[in-house]
């Protein structure tokens, strides 16, 4: 029995596994065959175009197939559209077409890198498409109309037998994916909660708990994205799944930000704000749960809600009557503990907002759909402009040796270097991308030989032709699974189908197809070594540009307009700040994969925009609550004064921007403290002005911390000058 057991759950998870790598190479080689038939079937001219288009779209999930399907058909149409242009206006004049073509393919590759996820993809083939139809075409001009209506013919026709074939032959539907993610996701950021609240977790084990939600938030939502176009039932949630992505993002900043002040008080012995505030962590974590068990689905989760609900409303009272049991103690700080607390009551307002949204997954329709803000990813526009600029001066080279030479497979090598340099340019490392499709392009020659020239003039029929290719196919669509050849096996697949596939009238050249062979590997390398010396992506120059702008998100945050507010959220600029700086990290961490000192640093970063910023935008929203009641009064001047040193500082940091963020945090602490001393507010304002307060206070602390990347520049850190001011002074009653 045991022997049978440990057989079946081998068998589980080779299904899990590679089973699914299997299942997904069955699902392309069927897709490229069936398209390769109807395309023999209806006569067109170059059925090998329809067979590639397969391979380039095909995907293991059937989303991502008809998202990617869906931005591949708007490129071309576009990409049809501007050559059509271009052929009309430069035919007569290779020089400014392949100026213009380069121009153009260099625009639309910099729109790729400024996009994200299957968009940028649309932007790719907006561009490729130019070339792959107007080079030829240009060479003949009276028949470009047609030629070009033929090829978009036949992409149309390799989109739509990859997405039948995805959608109807064992789906994988993106769907599923989102529902695994959002319930591990919420068991694991609760078992985080409990471990980080116990003190169970160091700094490094912190670090790498942030970086993986980083990671999975951006997963997270690239799956949305594709999901949608899979069933209605996840268009319906799509809203509430973007907002789940919002929520989660807020409630993991908050509680980072929690537990980062709770740590700078043990670490300043403040003992007593630190025991007087434990109690109510320890009773957050039971909340979370089912009966002592872990939420498992949109169910338990509305359970967990109602919990967490009743909480925050007994909250505020139990912390004021916490509050002014300890007022009266000299060593008691008292706007520690109002920081704290503040923070507390925040995470736990987020932490119910993200559970709320889980819970509503359970039903088709809710009103929380209804929500304005979305993730908004943030790309460099100089990055992206460089990888613009590289793709046009590496089209323009051929193409400037292709007129110079007059070489017969010219054309073919200046549009497959505007494909590469598309394709590559969203790579995290375009050099070895291109590289290893050149590899597969070597490899996809040699099998090519031996079919076009060994096995096709012995072939009769289509079985038999099918019988011949599937082999090959499968190789490379075994390639395209492993994720250290990837590149190797989307060159093999493209590129095999472009040399040896098939057409309904074949041509047996030698000389057409060695030349053709040569110039696809020629094309890639060039575009690899372009990659390596025109601006590299890692080199430390991209990397700089990044965190510069990770650290100005700060700026925005004090800047930018609120935006209004989301209903039950906060303001947009609060979720374009969440997602902004998540999806800069997302992209240093790609660019440092092998380089865990340099990750370490932007995670640093990190940490520190995220508790600023979110610090800064909370207290803008309180002062904008306030509206024009109060006029220009001092302490809103000096508010409005750290706000503009804050910003400058993390704009450009240096030791003298940070002496002055601090000094005016700590002077606009002191005079609202004055304020709240000498004038006795009302009581909805006092609560405000002590809400303000501990927004202020929480950001001097976080510019003090010994663990933040800001630390160097504070070389006044044991100058008397520095010191707080008086923490203890019993501000409102």
């Amino acid at each position: 029995m045991p022997n049978v057991t440990s057989l079946r759950s081998a068998i589980a998870h080779w299904a899990q596994t590679e089973g699914l790598a299997w299942i997904y190479i069955f699902k392309a080689v069927l897709a490229a065959l069936l398209t390769l038939w109807i395309a023999m079937r209806l006569d067109m001219p170059q059925p090998r175009t329809a067979m590639t288009t397969v391979f380039v779209v095909m995907q293991p999930q059937s989303g991502m197939v008809l998202a990617k399907s869906f931005y591949r058909f708007c490129g071309t149409i576009v990409g049809l559209v501007v050559m059509l242009v271009l052929i009309s206006l430069f035919s007569q004049q290779p020089v400014l077409f392949i100026t213009a073509t380069s121009l153009w393919v260099g625009l639309c590759t910099a729109g790729a890198a400024r996009n994200r996820n299957f968009r940028s993809y649309g932007f790719v083939l907006a561009g490729y498409t130019a070339a792959l139809i107007g080079i030829p075409a240009a060479q003949h001009p009276d028949g470009a109309f047609l030629t070009a209506l033929t090829r978009v013919s036949e992409v149309s026709l390799g989109i739509l037998c990859a997405g039948a074939v995805s959608a109807l032959v064992f789906p994988q539907h993106a769907g599923e994916q989102i529902k695994t993610t959002v319930r591990r996701r919420f068991s694991g950021f609760v078992d985080y909660v409990c471990r980080a609240l116990s003190g169970r977790m160091d700094r490094p084990q912190i670090e790498a708990t942030h970086a993986a939600f980083v990671a999975d938030i951006v997963g997270f939502e690239a799956a949305r994205s594709v999901a949608v176009f899979e069933h209605p039932e996840t268009r319906l949630k799509s809203g509430r799944l973007a907002r789940l992505n919002s929520e989660f993002m807020s409630a993991s900043t908050r509680f980072h930000a929690l537990h980062q002040l709770m740590n700078r008080l043990r670490a300043n012995g403040s003992t007593i704000t630190v025991a007087a505030l434990e109690p109510y962590f320890h009773e957050v974590a039971p909340r979370l749960n089912k009966s002592g068990e872990p939420v498992m689905n949109a169910a338990d989760a509305a359970h967990a809600a109602a919990q967490l609900a009743a909480f925050k409303a007994a909250l505020p009272r139990r912390i004021r009557a916490t509050r002014t049991e300890l007022a009266t103690q000299p060593d008691f700080a008292l706007l520690e503990f109002d920081t704290a607390s503040e923070l507390l009551y925040r995470f736990v307002d987020d932490l119910l907002a993200y559970a709320e949204t889980y819970a509503s997954l359970a039903v088709p329709t809710h009103e929380r759909e209804h929500w304005i803000a979305r993730y908004v990813p943030r790309t460099n526009l100089l990055a992206a402009s460089v990888a613009g600029v590289r793709t046009a001066i590496v089209m323009l080279a051929l193409g400037a040796f292709w007129i110079a030479t007059a070489w017969p497979s010219g054309g073919t090598m200046v549009l497959n270097a505007a494909a590469v340099c598309a394709l590559a340019s969203s790579s995290p490392r375009p050099t070895l991308m291109a590289f290893q499709m050149a590899s597969g392009t070597l490899l996809a020659m040699l099998a090519g030989m031996i079919v076009v020239f060994g096995l096709y003039p012995r072939m009769d029929g289509f079985l038999l032709l099918s019988a011949a290719l599937v082999p090959f196919l499968m190789l490379g669509s075994w390639l395209s699974t492993r994720r250290n050849l990837m590149g190797v096996g989307v060159g093999y697949c493209i590129f095999f189908c472009f040399l040896a596939g098939p057409d309904n009238l074949t041509h047996y050249d030698p000389t057409g197809f060695i030349n053709d062979a040569i110039a696809l590997v020629l094309s890639m390398l060039v575009s690899a070594i372009a990659f390596a010396v025109l601006l590299p992506t890692d080199a430390p120059w991209l990397r700089r540009l990044l965190v510069a702008d990770l650290r100005r998100e700060v700026v925005t945050g004090c800047r930018a307009r609120l935006s209004g507010f989301a209903a039950g959220f906060g303001s947009r600029l609060a979720t374009r700040f969440e997602s902004r700086t998540r999806d800069l990290f997302s992209q240093i961490s790609a660019l440092t994969a092998n380089r865990p000192d340099v990750q370490r640093d932007a995670l640093q970063w990190l940490f520190s925009v995220l508790e600023v910023g979110h610090a800064v935008i909370d207290l803008r929203e309180e002062l904008a609550a306030f509206g024009s009641e109060i006029g220009d009064a001092p302490w809103r001047r000096s508010t409005a004064t750290t706000l503009g040193a804050v910003a400058r500082l993390f704009d450009k940091p240096d030791a003298k921007r940070f002496g002055a963020a601090l000094g005016s945090t700590s002077h606009a602490i002191a005079q609202l403290q004055d304020r709240l001393d000498a004038e006795r507010p009302p009581r909805d304002e006092r609560h405000r002005l002590q809400r303000i307060l501990s927004h202020l206070h929480f950001i001097r602390t976080a510019l003090l911390d010994p663990q933040s990347p800001l630390d160097p520049f504070n070389i006044e850190k044991n100058d008397s000058r520095t010191a707080p001011p008086n923490l203890g002074v019993h501000h409102a009653a």
